[in-house]
């Protein structure tokens, strides 16, 4: 390392590119926000935990409902409002303008002039892991209790897939776009794919 020194500032100035190589890669795997990355997982998977437990640590229903709903209600504000945010550089949310109309807005950030992103791959894979575990969990506990006859416990799983699809849904829109963006990638995969057919048809034909 070469170490350039002025009244001003100190700058650091990498010999090798390995260097700058391995400072990227453990950027990437260092976890920024570790608060961020606990409660993101904390409270969802709190929820499934007192799920899964609760007739074996109390015989109130009421009780056990509450827990559940809110480490639910407490996992949607964080992961909604701040995991989000912190972790992918994602963001969702609803406004009402001033027609009185409501508009559903989904916004990513925006990559720097770089070219570097904020957010980490360790904080990216703990946060859709999370985000895409869980709900699924939670549709299997849907049909567990339907196929069970567990009427009273339906109610509160239904409240577990539509508050975690919901972000789970948001998330994603943020990731892809919209609706228009879907059907452009779609449309745009499909012909890739009829082009490449036709392609190895003729050169098939040809040979």
């Amino acid at each position: 390392m070469l170490r350039q020194d002025s009244s001003d500032d100190i700058e650091d100035v990498s010999l090798f590119d390995a260097d700058d190589d391995v400072s990227r890669r453990s950027k990437k795997s260092k976890i920024r926000h570790p608060v961020a990355s606990f409660f993101h997982l904390f409270f969802r998977v709190s929820a499934i935990v007192v799920y899964l437990l609760c007739e074996l640590l109390t015989s109130s229903f009421i009780a056990c409902m509450v827990t559940i709903i809110l480490l639910l209600s407490c996992d949607f504000w964080a992961v909604k409002n701040v995991t989000g945010r912190l972790m992918v550089g994602l963001r969702w949310w609803n406004q009402v303008d001033d027609d009185g109309r409501s508009h559903w807005v989904f916004e990513a950030r925006k990559v720097s002039a770089q070219g570097s992103k904020t957010s980490s791959e360790a904080e990216s894979r703990i946060f859709w892991l999370g985000l895409i575990t869980c709900p699924m969990i939670w549709v299997i506990f849907a049909f567990s209790a339907l196929f069970s006859f567990k009427v009273k416990w339906l109610a509160v799983v239904v409240m577990g897939v539509v508050l975690q699809g919901a972000n789970l849904y948001g998330y994603i829109r943020c990731k892809v776009g919209s609706r228009k963006n879907l059907r452009s990638m779609a449309t745009n995969y499909l012909g890739k794919q009829f082009l490449r057919q036709t392609v190895a048809k003729e050169d098939q034909t040809a040979s």
